[in-house]
């Protein structure tokens, strides 16, 4: 039986209660009984697919979807996002920018510009390849100064990324959600910008040096890398900077021609366009990128073919289990979205009549809350509203700010349904427990703030 064959009976009542009640299963598993995540994941989206009433026929293909489509996004970025920072870390690459950026910026400012560095590559960069990639960096600094702090070089980096993945074309959610409202994707852009800074100054910056102090971590070891490895020859820092943004061109380039082409200044049928498109797509950019790092930081520093095939295998090794996990994260959520849980919650929301700005941003947090993902939530939400918005009268950057006050909604409460908690969790070996206090009250005030600057644009612009 195909999905569009079934139609869900059990009302948003019943659908609500299925859902609050394996999301605490879940916690239980994890926290109290120490089964390991994958285990649970599986297990629990197994046992919400039977209570929610998915035909029988049609539940491991519901699962497998839900866990396929989660790593045909995500395991390429991370496999090779994981063997380019493990590449940058053993070259002692790390170290030496590590030490540049203490010594430019201070050991009391490095956490900032750590930030501040996140954010403008997470402009064209999505938030899982982005934080991947950086967080050999963030990690080697905060080993450079010392101490516990891995929440505060952690969060600050991984914060900046997360805010230009929410709120900045040309990522997907904002893009297609702009697409529907009708909203002008410059103006988006422009509010998306302008409130980034701020709202990761405040959600992501001052809330890891405050979480940082409340739970004191010690950096642990990422993709494997051990504490006795010593670099020999490494490379300069500008050789390090020059392999980062590589991808970061390739990606610029990718996203430049996509906007010419949708304003017919260049012609995407032709074969050297679409070449160059390709080759600045994300899991074809960090490719390319891990290629040149096996010569540059590798072959060039006089590292043996069989050493370089050790490191990669080592390093894929390692994240397989962050992939398996993220992976049934995303299948969790893929079953909470088949049952039709956000559907009937947004019926009801739809009809409440509230203003429609808050309405945007209401249906979007219930809707991330339910079922994980923040893309859905967020295009669901436009899909919803799109005809109340289209004719209620409103001017472009009316829409723009409704549009960004839908995307704040979609960020809020990152949890157990959703697979960037399980990423973010696992990469900086973090328990449930902690990630909760710690990652998931980020993404709430990231939110929080977020429609606070959209409310101001839609009132005061």
């Amino acid at each position: 039986m195909d999905t569009a064959e079934w139609t869900q009976t059990l009302g948003a009542g019943p659908l609500l209660l299925i859902a609050a009640a394996a999301v605490a299963v879940i916690l239980v598993l994890v926290i109290k009984v120490k089964l390991h995540a994958f285990l649970t994941l599986v297990v629990v989206s197994l046992l919400t697919a039977l209570a929610t009433g998915i035909p029988a026929n049609m539940i491991v293909n519901t699962l497998v979807s839900g866990f396929g489509s989660t790593l045909g996004s995500v395991a390429l970025l991370i496999g090779l996002g994981a063997i380019l920072g493990r590449l940058i870390e053993s070259s002692g690459g790390a170290k030496v920018i590590a030490d540049a950026m203490v010594r430019i910026f201070g050991e009391k400012r490095a956490a900032f510009a750590l930030g501040l560095t996140s954010l403008i590559l997470g402009f064209p960069i999505f938030f899982d390849a982005g934080l991947v990639v950086m967080l050999p960096i963030i990690f080697a600094v905060a080993r450079r100064i010392g101490g516990k702090n891995l929440l505060l070089y952690g969060f600050a980096g991984a914060a900046g990324f997360s805010v230009m993945h929410v709120f900045v074309p040309p990522h997907p959610g904002p893009v297609s959600a702009s697409e529907l409202f009708g909203a002008n994707l410059g103006i988006v852009m422009i509010i998306g910008l302008v409130l980034a800074f701020p709202t990761w100054y405040l959600s992501g910056y001052l809330w890891a040096k405050f979480v940082n102090k409340r739970h004191p971590m010690i950096v642990p070891a990422l993709f494997g890398a051990q504490d006795d490895d010593q670099p020999v020859n490494p490379p300069k820092a500008s050789t390090v900077i020059l392999i980062l943004l590589l991808p970061l061109v390739l990606i610029f380039m990718n996203t430049g021609l996509d906007a010419l082409g949708s304003v017919g200044a260049v012609d995407e049928s032709q074969v050297w366009v679409q070449v160059f498109m390709m080759l600045g797509n994300s899991p074809v950019a960090l490719l390319i990128t891990v290629l040149v790092a096996l010569l540059v930081l590798g072959k060039a520093r006089g590292v043996n073919g069989t050493a370089l095939e050790k490191l990669a295998d080592g390093t894929l090794g390692t994240v397989a289990s962050v992939i398996l996990i993220t992976g049934a994260g995303g299948m969790f959520g893929g079953v909470l979205r088949t049952s039709g849980i956000g559907d009937a919650l947004a019926e009801v929301l739809v009809g409440w009549g509230m203003p429609i700005i808050f309405a945007a941003y209401l249906i979007a947090v219930i809707l991330r809350v339910a079922q994980g993902s923040a893309t859905v939530a967020l295009v669901t939400t436009a899909g919803l509203l799109a005809p109340a918005v289209t004719s209620g009268g409103f001017n472009q950057v009316e829409i723009a700010a409704i549009t960004v006050a839908a995307a704040a909604g979609s960020v809020f409460a990152s949890h157990v349904n959703d697979s960037g908690f399980w990423l973010v969790g696992r990469l900086m070996n973090m328990d449930v427990k902690t990630t909760l206090k710690t990652w998931t009250v980020q993404q709430a005030i990231e939110s929080v703030v977020g429609f606070a600057f959209a409310l101001i644009v839609f009132f005061v612009f």
